[in-house]
């Protein structure tokens, strides 16, 4: 039975969750080797979240970012992947899904989490049925039956609804988001204008979604095909979506494979007529189809299994050649690396062949979204700051028709749709980042708290499979609640770009990168501050900060050169560098050298180095929680520490130096912008500060209790999983024994 939201000391809730169960006197693992850092506490299941509420925290460290809707120890249960419960006094154990009974009373509760998280709970002062159903409650929430008993619903549906109807339900449409959404004809008609597609114009004819379910409302097409066409062909495929114009004029388009065959050659031969007559040189269209050359969502699926149970649940050690081997079994470095060659391979075709290119896939709606993607990032510098990198995603991920629900799997119902196609762009996205980090206005920070936020279930970027979708759940939803919508009938869910549902301001702050080369740049000369912007030419250049070896060409390595990245977990593979100097070299590959000759423009085009020995595990995301992989004090962490204070110290001067001179010289009364860094800089002059004592390189997370593996403390489950494939496969092991 539901109970009313709790104002217990510790607990922390948000707007319309509930308390469902609770077990007292339960005990957080917390040490590796003994239970003398354990934690004592409540073990809380509402609605929204896995709460435990500790009499005796841990102490506070000062770098821990504050979540708004999530406490030091608590865990969404959309994040929840499976419950184990286990009573190692009988041998016993059972993995738990949503109505499920439990014969016998847990001694221990483990949770394994999608975001790379074990947390285990022991029972051993806790009552018995209290324990039981306090698992049984985790078990149920975590498996909603539908995607309306998504907490989200609750907290959209109340969160922004006033008591006299004077607010419109859900995020205020003027909230001051600097995001694109591309839910209006205006954001598309802004991005043809940004990109100078001048041939291409907004279609309107899908407003309602009375043409296609699949389809936005709003999306591009060639000025010379008609809405009478498009009427026509659309029963034929799934979509057909514009997503980016080169300087060229050559257009990036995706399209869904013709489900008639029939009438594939003559819709084909129409779209790409008017593809052709869209581009300055009337150049031919080049497909490529992405079923054929990717890999498919269930391999990236397998893929992640594996890396998980490499990275978490078996023993790390990074030196080891077993690991590495591992590493490289699973997989996943490798189609990391196989979509980003086949997203250079556009960029060739758009960047040297000026053709227009269509990505063709099934459906258009999973490995299209990642290649289209990473051409733009590969291009477009605005794609890398942090508003363009948002528009992007809501543009070809949200609006396209990611299947979010499914491939999260939030309702847990359908194992062969869930996929972690999102989570491979995001490792693709760092690859580049890693290899260039002073053209992206963001962090790596940002990007490992983008995936976690995939498990917040409150923001309409993740919650569902299409637009559609979210606009037909939303109405039901409300009729169903008698809430007032307003103008656009439909609940306006907050997206993610909302960064203050989450973090502060000053948390908001770690996002920015210090390193990065925008497009504007200021500068102190002679006493005057002055604005030098970078332009997009072959012949200017601003300096690499690549950090790789000069000699570095074409992902060669000369003999005496090192690659300029340490602890890196791949090694270098000297047989890969002979075969390709062993291979004729294409045309693609003649354009990724010729790349790699001349200084890269930060503002202008920017390809990854391919090697294996160039791509290195995104430690921050998939390691964070393992303490042996930590780095006390140490870590890329440390650089960003110094870069920042260093930024902060510079932007400080140039603040009062504006102000000074915009005040006839009279420093009195200046006024001091936020700073936009995390880390700040002193007051007092030549002493920069030190780097503080509790940055390691899981910076801005903590290991501690994050993963706690079964087994350690000597628990028979260890056995169970030394012979287990990725957590637990089976769906019950009531009856079984060790």
């Amino acid at each position: 039975k539901k109970k009313k939201k709790s104002n217990r000391p510790g607990f922390s809730a948000c707007v319309c969750e509930i308390v469902v169960n609770e077990a007292n006197f339960v005990r957080k693992c917390i040490g590796a080797e003994s239970c003398q850092d354990d934690l004592w506490g409540k073990l809380v299941c509402t609605n929204f979240k896995v709460s435990f509420i500790s009499h005796n925290s841990l102490p506070r460290q000062r770098f821990q970012c504050t979540h708004r809707l999530l406490g030091e120890h608590d865990i969404p249960l959309a994040c929840v992947e499976q419950v184990v419960t286990v009573n190692d006094v009988k041998g016993k154990q059972k993995i738990l899904g949503s109505n499920q009974k439990l014969k016998f009373n847990p001694t221990e509760l483990i949770l394994y989490c999608k975001d790379f998280r074990i947390i285990r709970f022991r029972f051993d002062e806790a009552g018995p049925e209290s324990a039981k159903k306090v698992c049984l409650a985790i078990a149920h929430y975590s498996h909603p039956a539908d995607p309306q008993l998504l907490f989200g619903f609750e907290y959209v549906g109340k969160r922004y609804h006033g008591s006299a109807g004077e607010q419109v339900n859900g995020v205020d449409p003027g909230g001051g988001m600097q995001t694109p959404l591309f839910d209006c004809s205006s954001d598309w008609d802004r991005e043809i204008k940004r990109t100078g597609a001048s041939e291409w114009r907004v279609c309107t004819i899908n407003q309602g979604y009375f043409i296609s379910p699949s389809l936005p409302e709003f999306f591009v097409v060639p000025v010379s095909l008609a809405d009478q066409d498009l009427k026509q062909y659309a029963c034929f495929f799934y979509s057909h979506k514009w997503c980016w114009n080169h300087s060229s004029g050559s257009a990036l388009v995706r399209m869904s494979n013709i489900s008639d065959p029939q009438q594939q050659r003559k819709v084909e031969q129409r779209i790409s007529s008017a593809i052709t007559k869209s581009h300055p040189l009337r150049s031919d269209v080049f497909k490529s189809d992405l079923d054929k050359t990717l890999p498919n969502i269930q391999d990236i699926q397998a893929a992640l299994l594996k890396l998980r149970q490499i990275c978490v649940i078996d023993p790390f050690e990074e030196s080891e050649e077993k690991w590495l081997s591992s590493l490289e079994s699973s997989r996943w470095m490798e189609y990391v690396r196989t979509f980003l060659r086949h997203a250079v391979e556009v960029v060739y075709m758009l960047e040297r062949r000026n053709v227009p290119v269509i990505l063709l896939e099934n459906e258009d709606r999973d490995l299209s979204c990642v290649i289209s993607c990473l051409v733009q990032l590969m291009c477009d510098p605005h794609c890398r700051s942090l508003h363009g990198f948002q528009g992007l995603i809501q543009k070809e991920w949200v609006m396209a028709g990611h299947r979010f629900l499914d491939r999260c799997n939030h309702l847990k119902k359908n194992d062969k749709e869930e996929s972690p196609v999102f989570l491979l762009f995001l490792d693709c996205a760092w690859q580049l980042w890693n290899q260039y980090p002073a053209a992206f206005e963001f962090t790596d920070v940002y990007l490992t708290v983008l995936g976690d936020s995939m498990w917040v279930p409150i923001f309409s970027t993740f919650l569902f499979n299409c637009p559609r979708q979210r606009a037909e759940n939303s109405r039901d939803f409300a009729s169903s609640k008698s809430i007032h919508l307003g103008q656009d009938q439909a609940l306006r869910f907050p997206p993610v770009w909302d960064w203050s549902q989450q973090f502060s301001l000053k948390d908001q702050t770690l996002f920015n990168n210090p390193l990065y080369v925008g497009k504007i740049a200021t500068c102190v000369q002679n006493g005057t501050v002055k604005t030098f912007t970078h332009r997009r030419s072959k012949k200017n250049y601003s300096s690499t900060l690549r950090g790789l070896p000069s000699a570095l060409r074409n992902g060669s390595i000369g003999p005496n050169d090192t690659l300029a990245r340490r602890n890196s977990l791949v090694l270098r593979l000297r047989s890969d560098l002979s075969q390709v100097r062993e291979q004729q070299e294409t045309p693609s590959e003649r354009f990724i050298r010729d790349f790699f000759s001349r200084p890269v423009d930060l503002q202008g085009l920017l390809l990854p180095q391919l090697l294996p020995s160039h791509l290195s595990v995104w430690k921050l995301y998939f390691l964070r929680w393992v303490p042996e992989a930590q780095i006390p004090q140490g870590g890329p962490i440390t650089t960003f520490h110094k870069l920042s204070v260093l930024t902060d110290e510079i932007e400080m001067l140039q603040n009062q130096l504006k102000q000074y001179k915009g005040a006839g010289g009279t420093p009195n009364n200046l006024h001091v912008e936020p700073s936009k860094m995390y880390f700040k800089s002193t007051s007092t002059p030549h002493q920069p500060p030190a780097p503080p004592e509790y940055l390691s390189s899981s910076f801005p997370f903590s290991p501690v209790g994050n993963l706690c593996r079964p087994g350690i403390l000597g628990t028979p489950l260890s056995k169970f999983l030394n012979g287990a494939k990725i957590w637990l496969s089976t769906e019950t092991l009531a009856n079984e024994t060790f």
